[in-house]
């Protein structure tokens, strides 16, 4: 195996890293040209523009066609969000977990969910409210739209054994979405659900998950008083 061969597109990237976060390319600065990275870390020129791709995406670095490749100025950090198992979340804080599906029936989406979707105004999806809880206390409320027309299986699905969380993150893949986080004031209706008072402050997350082109899921997840969550960056 030739030198080329051995060097991973990720080692070229934690070289680039290192020698930015070093200083030794500034904010701003222009970083040689790939054929020459190649040529000075053994490496193939198109291992070398997978890694700059990927600092590019990450924001850490700025590409211009013709122009090369140099530092962004001020570069914006990522945070890394994962779509996780509520039941893992749960249970690797040493808590017992349990879900309860309270709704579950076809229905039409109100308007702004048919947009977020991006499905049709006359078409009935499938609509599903669940309870999760850590030892018996109620941990976080979720109200699940599932785009039948993508995921047909999951009509006869009652979510008994799995929730509609860990059904999908366990049947169909996925490849891109977005989040949305806020926070409100519970409701009655709300504070009944969580166990916690009228008026008392709720995190919120609202996200949607794609795979090839179509929305599969839109969720709201309301959390429980005094929620947090942790990302990085």
């Amino acid at each position: 195996m030739s030198k080329q061969e051995r060097i991973s597109w990720q080692a070229v990237q934690n070289e680039v890293r290192q020698r930015i976060s070093q200083r030794d390319w500034k904010p701003g600065d222009f970083i040689p040209h790939e054929a020459d990275l190649a040529q000075e870390l053994g490496c193939a020129r198109a291992t070398v523009n997978r890694a700059l791709r990927g600092l590019a995406e990450a924001g850490l670095l700025e590409r211009r066609r013709r122009a090369g490749t140099r530092v962004t100025l001020n570069p914006v950090r990522r945070a890394e969000f994962a779509i996780p198992l509520i039941r893992a979340e749960i249970e690797s804080k040493g808590q017992r977990y349990a879900h309860s599906v309270c709704l579950r029936e076809m229905r039409l989406p109100p308007p702004d969910v048919q947009a977020r979707m991006q499905v049709p105004a006359n078409v009935t999806q499938l609509f599903v409210q669940t309870l999760y809880l850590a030892n018996g206390a109620p941990y976080v409320f979720e109200s699940r739209w599932i785009n039948m027309t993508a995921i047909p299986a999951v009509r006869d699905e009652d979510f008994a054994t799995f929730s509609p969380n860990e059904w999908l993150v366990r049947e169909v893949a996925f490849d891109g979405g977005d989040f949305t986080f806020s926070a409100i004031t519970a409701s009655s209706d709300e504070a009944a659900m969580l166990s916690c008072r009228a008026g008392e402050g709720l995190f919120v997350l609202d996200r949607t998950t794609r795979h090839a082109g179509q929305v599969i899921t839109s969720v709201r997840l309301v959390f429980h008083p005094g929620y947090q969550m942790h990302t990085r960056i």
